[in-house]
């Protein structure tokens, strides 16, 4: 596959590029991205340590099996940095990304993670020691003198490493496991990019700038569908690569003209994708089905190449695209001097920008059990926005926000992640029809509840929430200050003159708990997780089961029922109303699951006071709250279909495929307008 390298524009600054580069490196200083020097040698003195504790870990294994007095002498392991700390632009407190590689005798599944891990926790300097070898890519966590360390490991076919070792050499992956290639990865991509770039000067201020940018504006994530720091360095690289003259100021704006007019799918590439005879698939959505339907590829440039951005969804990128075009207008105004770069920077009012979200509550028994539990939950949030794109063919829009927030008024170690919830901009408005994603949301928590290292006091909750109901704790002062001017999106505006107002009248149900109830035993595996089947068109539930447990459950809800008054004025309709003249349920703190009375007021319950009927009842037992979204002018959706759900999905992927354009041998860059400007 071939890539253009032709450059957009040669053209370097002018004056007033010089000067606001100046200011902008100004502002970085001030907003404490950089590390002090004290901090710098720590870093360094740390990884000497490090590297002295490795390579005596490998003497000591060669002696122990056998060899010579000379094998134990030249035996060595060499230790590689790679991420924020390789590519020069990590900050205060930041973690640093290492990889050892040792000799071909050296195993990870034993070496590593038992007897280095044993030598490690005997060290004193060692704190926080994770092993966590079921990773994608095995890592070993720690802090070493009080700085975070990520430590893999890759063995190579080698029975002596030298100091001198070439990881970007094709040679290292000759005889390796696809393990170890992960491993060795994230070295070789970082050495790549800063081979690939014209000037790493300017690579790295403007990539430092944007990692600032990209978490002010809520978009840096890898792992809640956004991008991490190996996919905004790619796309910064490109874009160095494009003016390769220009300096950080020029290339910060220049980034967001680029990727404001980008023609998704088309992939970002450094570099021309290379085949080579070692066997590893690389990304080719000619040859591999699933490639085409990845929505943003940004294409690793070091063998073999893959995509780093696959996590991206159809609702993250949106969110992304809006970002950018947010970018490039502040970039416009600050070139205009109607503006400064402090601007750029302002944080996304997340809880302003939408009138729907869901709450999803994490909490545990000690802080340690909620780091764990909430590593798990946070791993398989973007599998919640997939299938709710899934079950809703697109219609209905999330935006995962990667903050976490905790309620310090909580009796138990608690934490909580949000999402907001839109219609896609051009559904026609229909009064009267609805969302229903309580099974999307039923067949999330079944998954999570599949966690095997599940404790007693392991809970989650998934709550609908309007923007007056978020609770205050997520506010930086603790409270809600009055409404700002917010910036409008397009979506957003297009949504306003189709007749979409901040009315919100009573919803028909607010709250309930998506906490199972657990066995006492050490895995959720062998408890009773099934749920009946249970269509998500039906208009009436009914269960004395609480939370998914027994009829016996000590916490089965007592749900109740209230009246509420409805508008008659169609445009006053809650989008999550389910019925003209639908009852509404008030909310009120009670624990759920098997929690005990340790845990009182971790949750929020139904309650209801009496009326004759309600529209449509829910259940503990369903496992997450009944989140019925009447998102105006859209179609009743979410029905199980498996048969359509396949063909959808086939059909995303092959209109994504066609998107990829070919040109020879390769996937062409084509990813800009023939009109952009420079």
């Amino acid at each position: 596959m071939t890539t253009s390298n032709k450059p957009i524009s040669l053209a370097g600054p002018v004056d007033a590029d010089v000067l606001r580069t100046v200011e902008l490196n100004k502002f970085l200083v001030e907003a404490g991205l950089y590390e002090s020097v004290d901090e710098s040698a720590r870093r360094e003195e740390v990884l000497r340590e490090l590297d002295k504790i490795v390579k005596d870990w490998v003497k000591q294994l060669t002696s122990q099996r056998g060899y010579t007095d000379q094998m134990v002498e030249e035996a060595n392991a060499v230790l590689f940095t790679f991420g924020s700390y390789r590519l020069g632009v990590h900050g205060p407190g930041a973690d640093i990304d290492t990889l050892c590689v040792g000799p071909s005798y050296v195993n990870r599944e034993e070496d590593f993670f038992i007897v280095l891990h044993d030598i490690l926790s005997q060290t004193e300097e060692v704190t926080h020691l994770q092993p966590v070898p079921d990773a994608h890519v095995p890592v070993m966590k720690f802090k070493f003198n009080g700085i975070s360390i990520d430590l893999l490991y890759a063995s190579v076919s080698l029975l002596v490493v030298p100091s001198d070792l070439d990881i970007s050499q094709e040679s290292v992956l000759y005889d390796i496991d696809e393990a170890t290639v992960r491993s060795l990865t994230g070295c070789r991509v970082a050495d790549q990019i800063l081979r690939l770039v014209p000037n790493i000067e300017n690579f790295r201020t403007t990539l430092r700038c944007l990692k600032h940018w990209a978490r002010r504006r809520g978009v840096y994530s890898n792992v809640t569908g956004f991008l991490g720091g190996v996919n905004w360095a790619l796309l910064v690289a490109r874009v160095c690569q494009l003016y390769p003259n220009a300096v950080p100021s020029m290339l910060v704006s220049r980034f967001f003209r680029v990727f404001t007019q980008w023609h998704w799918p088309t992939p970002v590439m450094l570099c021309a994708i290379e085949e080579e005879e070692l066997g590893f698939p690389v990304w080719d959505p000619r040859k591999n089905p699933r490639d085409r339907t990845h929505h943003m590829p940004i294409i690793t440039p070091a063998y073999p190449c893959m995509n780093s951005s696959y996590n991206v969804s159809t609702s993250t990128l949106r969110v992304m695209i809006e970002q950018f075009q947010f970018g490039n207008k502040i970039c416009q105004e600050i070139e205009l001097n109607k503006a400064n770069w402090s601007a750029l920077f302002e944080p996304f009012n997340f809880f302003e920008a939408y009138k729907n979200y869901l709450q999803v509550d994490i909490i545990a028994e000690d802080d340690e059990d909620l780091r764990l539990w909430k590593g798990w939950v946070e791993s398989r949030l973007r599998q919640l926005t997939l299938k709710i794109e899934r079950d809703t063919y697109g219609k209905l829009q999330c935006h995962p926000y990667p903050s976490e927030y905790a309620d310090p008024s909580r009796q138990c170690a608690h934490c909580a992640f949000f999402m907001g919830l839109s219609r896609k901009e051009g559904v026609k408005i229909q009064e009267g029809q609805q969302f229903d994603i309580r099974g999307t949301v039923d067949e999330f928590r079944h998954e999570i509840n599949m966690y095997m290292f599940w404790k007693p006091g392991m809970e989650l909750a998934v709550s609908h929430v309007r923007r007056k109901e978020i609770p205050a704790y997520v506010f930086p002062e603790g409270y809600r200050r009055p409404r700002p001017q917010r910036h409008v999106s397009h979506q957003q505006q297009k949504h306003a003159s189709a007749g979409m107002d901040d009315t919100e009248p009573c919803r028909s149900v607010r709250r309930a708990s998506a906490s199972p109830v657990h066995p006492k035993t050490s895995s959720p595996l062998s408890g009773n997780v099934s749920d009946e089947p249970t269509s998500n068109n039906q208009t009436k539930v009914t269960s004395n089961n609480a939370s998914g447990g027994s009829q016996n459950s000590p916490s089965t809800g007592n749900v109740e029922q209230a009246k509420c008054s409805s508008s008659s004025q169609a445009s006053e309709k809650s989008l999550d109303s389910i019925a003209s003249g639908s009852k509404c349920v008030e909310v009120e703190a009670v624990c759920s699951g098997d929690v005990t009375s340790k845990h009182v007021n971790c949750f929020s319950h139904v309650k209801d006071s009496a009326a004759p009927t309600v529209a449509v009842t829910t259940t503990l037992k369903r496992v997450a709250e009944k989140v019925v979204l009447e998102l105006v002018g859209s179609e009743s959706l979410g029905g199980n279909n498996a048969d359509l759900l396949q063909i959808a999905e086939k059909d995303m992927g092959n209109v994504l495929a066609e998107k990829v354009h070919f040109a020879g041998n390769g996937v062409s860059q084509s990813g800009l307008h023939e009109e952009l400007e420079v």
